[in-house]
C-alpha cells in the first residue's frame, strides 16, 4: 500500500460513512413504503421465513451506490475512464430497475434476463474499449448474468446476503488499496458499507428483505468490481474468485443438481444449503454464521495466499472450490439423510 493511499484514507472514510448512512435512511424509508403498498413477501412451502415480511429494501443499497460509488471511481486517483463509470451506473440502474418492477409486480424470466444481459453487455463494452481484447466480450457477458442471478438464488434467509456482499466488497476494497488504486477501493468500500447498512434491518429477525432490486444489484456490482480489479492485474481475478467461493459455489452445485436430476431449475426451490441448514432446524443467524465461518477460515487466508503469492493464484483459488465441493456435497448429503430418516421414523 503506498503513501498516496494511506493519505487518502481520510476521504476513504467519509465517503464510507456516508454510504452507510444513506442506506440506513434509505432503507428505512423502504420499510415504510413496503407496508403503504403492501409489498410482503409470504410464508410459503418454498420459503424460508413464517411470517409475512415486507421486502424491495435493496433499494437503498441502489441509492447509496448510485450516489457515493462513481463519485469516487471519477473524482479519487487514480480515476477510472468517466465511460466506465457510467457504464457501471447505467448497468447497476437498469438491474435495479427490473428487480424493483419485479419486487411490485412479479414479470416472466424473459425481460428480467434479457436487461440484466444488457446491463452487463453496457459494462463489458465499456472495460474492454479501454484496452481488452474484444475477445473477452462473451465470457464477461456470461459471468455478470450468472453473478446477477446466483446472488439472487442465495437471498432466501436473514442477513445472509447482505453479509456476504460487506465481506467481498471488504475484500476486494483491501485488493484494490493494495494494488495502489484508490479510486476503485473507494468505491468497493462504499459498496460494502450500503451493505451494512441495509444489514441492520435485514439481521435475523429481519424487518425487510432485500428483493430483487437489490440482490440482483449486488451481483452485477461484485462482478464489476471483480472485472476492474482484474482489468488492473490479471492475476488479481484469483483472489477476488476466492473471496466470492461460499456463494458461487452453492448456487453453481445446487443449479447443476437440479439440472442432472431433471428438475425445472428456474424455479423456485429450498435446495441451496443454506435453506437446507435452516430446514434441518437451525436459525437464520446460524445458517448465515455457516458462510460467515467460510468466509474467515478458509477464503480469508487462501485469498491472502493468492495475493501474497501471484503465482500461486490459481492453485490457490482451485484448492478453495475443491474443499467448498467436498463440503457441500458431504454437508448436503448428510442433511438429505437425517431428513429422510426423520420422515420414515415419522411413518412408523
Amino acid at each position: 500500500m503506498s503513501d498516496a493511499v494511506v493519505a487518502s484514507l481520510a476521504p476513504i472514510a467519509f465517503a464510507v460513512l456516508i454510504a452507510f448512512l444513506i442506506a440506513l435512511c434509505a432503507v428505512r424509508t423502504a420499510i415504510a413504503y413496503a407496508h403503504r403498498r403492501g409489498m410482503y413477501d409470504q410464508p410459503g412451502q418454498r420459503r424460508s421465513h413464517k411470517i409475512p415480511t415486507p421486502r424491495g429494501g435493496g433499494i437503498g443499497i441502489i441509492v447509496s451506490v448510485v450516489i457515493t460509488v462513481p463519485t469516487c471511481l471519477l473524482y479519487m486517483q487514480p480515476a477510472w475512464p468517466r465511460t466506465i463509470a457510467l457504464a457501471l451506473l447505467v448497468a447497476v440502474l437498469l438491474v435495479a430497475w427490473i428487480g424493483w418492477w419485479d419486487d411490485h409486480s412479479p414479470l416472466p424470466a424473459l425481460p428480467r434476463f434479457g436487461v440484466q444481459i444488457l446491463a452487463t453487455a453496457l459494462f463489458s463494452v465499456a472495460l474492454i474499449a479501454s484496452g481488452l481484447s474484444w475477445l473477452w466480450l462473451p465470457l464477461l457477458v456470461l459471468a455478470g448474468a450468472w453473478s446477477i442471478n446466483l446472488h439472487n438464488f442465495m437471498d432466501g434467509i436473514d442477513g445472509l446476503l447482505a453479509q456476504q456482499g460487506v465481506f467481498v466488497a471488504c475484500g476486494l476494497a483491501l485488493l484494490a488499496a493494495l494494488a495502489d488504486q484508490t479510486a476503485l477501493a473507494a468505491g468497493s468500500a462504499c459498496v460494502a458499507a450500503a451493505c451494512l447498512g441495509f444489514w441492520c434491518y435485514n439481521r435475523s429477525p429481519a424487518r425487510i428483505f432485500m428483493g430483487d432490486v437489490g440482490s440482483g444489484s449486488i451481483g452485477l456490482l461484485l462482478f464489476a468490481l471483480t472485472a476492474m480489479l482484474w482489468r488492473v492485474e490479471t492475476w488479481l481475478l484469483w483472489p477476488a474468485l476466492i473471496l466470492s467461493s461460499a456463494f458461487v459455489t452453492d448456487a453453481t452445485l445446487t443449479l447443476l443438481n437440479r439440472v442432472l436430476g431433471g428438475r425445472r431449475w428456474y424455479t423456485a426451490h429450498r435446495e441451496h444449503l443454506y435453506q437446507w441448514i435452516v430446514r434441518r432446524g437451525h436459525t437464520h443467524a446460524a445458517g448465515a454464521a455457516w458462510y460467515g465461518g467460510w468466509n474467515l477460515l478458509v477464503a480469508t487466508p487462501l485469498a491472502a495466499l493468492a495475493w501474497k503469492r501471484p503465482g500461486l493464484g490459481l492453485i490457490a483459488c482451485i484448492v478453495t472450490y475443491a474443499i467448498g465441493a467436498a463440503i457441500w456435497l458431504i454437508t448436503k448429503r448428510r442433511m438429505i439423510r437425517r431428513d429422510r430418516y426423520k420422515v420414515h421414523h415419522v411413518d412408523t
